[in-house]
This record gives C-alpha cells, sequence and structure tokens, in this order.
C-alpha cells in the first residue's frame, strides 16, 4: 500500500498450550527442574491504519511466562501512532522504556513477540514471506526431530520414533542425553545409531548437565557415532569449558540456546567456544537482535542452528549464508492453521506472506490473559 502506514492497536494474549506427555531432560533427571507439562506464550499482534496485520510471539517452558506478559504490557503502548517500518529504531525505544530490568532476559523476551510481529508485518507490507524481504540463501533448509528423543522416553520408543521420522522426511534425529547414569547414555545412542544406520545424521544434546571431566570423557567416547553435534554439553555459561572441549574433541559441539542477548553470545564467539551456534530468537530479543547476531557468527565462520520456534527460525535459517539446520518440533502446532512441509529431509520456506501464519481457533480458546493497546 502506498504512503506512510501507522500502529494502530497492539494486543498482546498469553497463551497457556498443554503438552499431551510431561517432558523429562536431563535437568529434571539431576533434581534441578521439573517436568514441563506446558508452553507459556506470549502473542502481539500489532494492527496498522491501513488494515495490516502483524503476529509474532515469544515463550517460556516452566517459569516466566505471566512475567513476561507483564512487561509486554508496560511498554508496548509507546508504539501506538508509530510507522512501523522503523523497526531498529522502535526496538531501541522499548528496550530504553524498560531499562531498569535489563539487555538481556526477561526483558529482552517480552519485547521479541513485538518485534517479530513488526518484522512479520514488514513482510505482509511487500507482500513477501519474510524470508524473501531478508534475501534467502536457500528455499528450504536441512531439518532434525528433538521431540521424539526425551530422556523419559522408553528406548524401543525413541527408536521407533527417530526411524518414523526419517521416513516422513525429517532429516537428522536428536536425541537427549546427560543421565545420572552414563550407561543409559551409551545405550541409547548405540541403539538410536543401529536403527537409524550409519549415514543418518544423528545429534545428542546433554541440556547443560556434565561436568567438565565427564563431558570430555563422554565426548571422546561419542567419536565414534560420527555425530553432527554434541549440545550443551557444560552449563550454559561456562564459556572456558566449552572453549576446551570444542579444541579437544573432532566432534562439533553445539550450544547457546539458553543466551538470552547477542552480548551473551558475543561471549561464545570471540572465544571460539563452539562449532555451531544456537540462538533463539524469541529470547534474544527478537528478529533484529537476532539478525545482527548471525552476522557476527558467518563473520567467525560458525554453523547456524537456531532453538525451537521452527516457525520462526526457518524464514532466518533460509537467509543465513552457511547451510543451516532448523529444529523440528510440532508442540507448536495447535496454535497455527498453517504446517510447515518437509521433503527430503529438509523443511521448505513457505510462499506465505509474513512468517505465514494465522491464529487458530485452539489459540484463542487457550488465551488466558488478553489487552487491546491502542484503538481496536
Amino acid at each position: 500500500m502506498p504512503g506512510q502506514d501507522r500502529i494502530r492497536s497492539v494486543e498482546l494474549s498469553s497463551v497457556v498450550l498443554p503438552l499431551s506427555t510431561p517432558i523429562s531432560d536431563a535437568k529434571v533427571l539431576t533434581g534441578r527442574q521439573r517436568p514441563m507439562t506446558e508452553v507459556v506464550l506470549l502473542f502481539a499482534e500489532i494492527r496498522t491504519e491501513q488494515g495490516l496485520e502483524g503476529i509474532g510471539f515469544s515463550y517460556s517452558k516452566r517459569g516466566g511466562g505471566p512475567a513476561q506478559y507483564a512487561h509486554a504490557k508496560e511498554v508496548a503502548d509507546l508504539l501506538i501512532g508509530e510507522d512501523p517500518s522503523d523497526i531498529p529504531r522502535l526496538y531501541e525505544r522499548l528496550l530504553w522504556a524498560g531499562a531498569s530490568v535489563g539487555r538481556s532476559g526477561l526483558a529482552t523476551q517480552a519485547l521479541a513477540a513485538l518485534d517479530i510481529s513488526l518484522w512479520d508485518l514488514k513482510a505482509k507490507r511487500a507482500g513477501l514471506p519474510l524470508a524473501k524481504l531478508l534475501g534467502p540463501y536457500r528455499d528450504s533448509v536441512r531439518t532434525y526431530n528433538t521431540s521424539g528423543g526425551f530422556l523419559n522416553a522408553p528406548l524401543e520408543e525413541v527408536t521407533r520414533n527417530a526411524v518414523r521420522s526419517l521416513e516422513a522426511g525429517i532429516g537428522g534425529i536428536k536425541i537427549k542425553v546427560g543421565h545420572p547414569d552414563p550407561a543409559v547414555d551409551r545405550a541409547r545412542v548405540t541403539a538410536v545409531r543401529e536403527a537409524i544406520g550409519e549415514d543418518a545424521p544423528l545429534m545428542v544434546d546433554a541440556n547443560q548437565q556434565w561436568d567438565r571431566p565427564t563431558a570430555l570423557r563422554m565426548g571422546r567416547w561419542l567419536e565414534q557415532f560420527d555425530l553432527v553435534w554434541i549440545e550443551e554439553p557444560l552449563d550454559a555459561y561456562d564459556v572456558e569449558g566449552h572453549r576446551q572441549l570444542a579444541d579437544a574433541l573432532d566432534t562439533p559441539i553445539a550450544t547457546g540456546e539458553m543466551l538470552a542477548s547477542v552480548a551473551e553470545h558475543v561471549r561464545l564467539i570471540d572465544a571460539r567456544a563452539c562449532d555451531i551456534i544456537q540462538p533463539d530468537a524469541p529470547r534474544v530479543g527478537g528478529i533484529t537482535q537476532f539478525l545482527r547476531l548471525a552476522t557476527l557468527a558467518d563473520h567467525a565462520g560458525l554453523q547456524l542452528a537456531p532453538h525451537f520456534a521452527m516457525e520462526i527460525h526457518l524464514h532466518l535459517a533460509a537467509a543465513y549464508p552457511r547451510e543451516p539446520w532448523v529444529e523440528h518440533f510440532d508442540w507448536l502446532d495447535p496454535l497455527f492453521e498453517e504446517r510447515l512441509e518437509t521433503r527430503d529431509g529438509r523443511m521448505l520456506v513457505p510462499d506465505r506472506p509474513g512468517l505465514g501464519i494465522t491464529l487458530s481457533q485452539r489459540c484463542r480458546a487457550l488465551t488466558r490473559e488478553s489487552v487491546v493497546l491502542g484503538r481496536s
């Protein structure tokens, strides 16, 4: 549409999505967390005077969802009357409005839903999928499945899920490790590798539960399986430990999903502490911040494998210069009318404008709180 547009309203919604089965990874088995039973999402729907609408979301697992919603509600009215195309300027304005709570963690996660909504709106205004607006290197991205390999699932179920995922067109399999008994990890990795064959891409994720000696010992044992990567072998903030492990092992080290700002990722990049970086756009502050981070990661020669939220990260990975991976999680499917397509091991970038998602009636029914700022 010609002419300058203005933001008319911002609708924020807190949505609680129950999981069909409680999920346990190594953090649960080591007693640090309780099983995950739900995902709490913050949705932002931005509408303009010319009738355009953008949708963005952030999320929380186990804690923080109500706080994200509360912080977004405090600052989102600053968008009313603004030109939605001025995304970096608007992000800075929102960030300074909440400066007392910092520039990472909950603050950036609350702003992420608004930022992502603005990018969705901008791509829709151009009539393009978000990937096309950003400038893609590819129209599909390698994809791997995680949701079938949690530690609470019996081994037979894990191997069955792995085989089914590959048969369904997903390109790789990631399973959880980090069990307090290393023999359990060894049995699971061995069984999955045997089930999917030597050539199928296989990753493992320890969810930060190894100490440095255990990570090195397990990493050396895992070399025989030709893994694509070992994910989060150590505490997410142990930069030096990750650097030592990356230097010591042939298997690539992947980490970054738990970090909640670009600045925290810069420490990883500067230290050469990983081979594959795994930022999460809703956690680092949205697409504006993700793009800054992706430029730094590419300059450092790192591979990219964004965490979760495939509906967002598919577009961002398609625009990354080096061949990336996208994590296939179907948990959020009930919230959207559309489905992402996988074929021959790759996830296809949809041709719908923006992110290519619309909220379902199920999503509306799961809404716990909502507010409209501006004129509805």
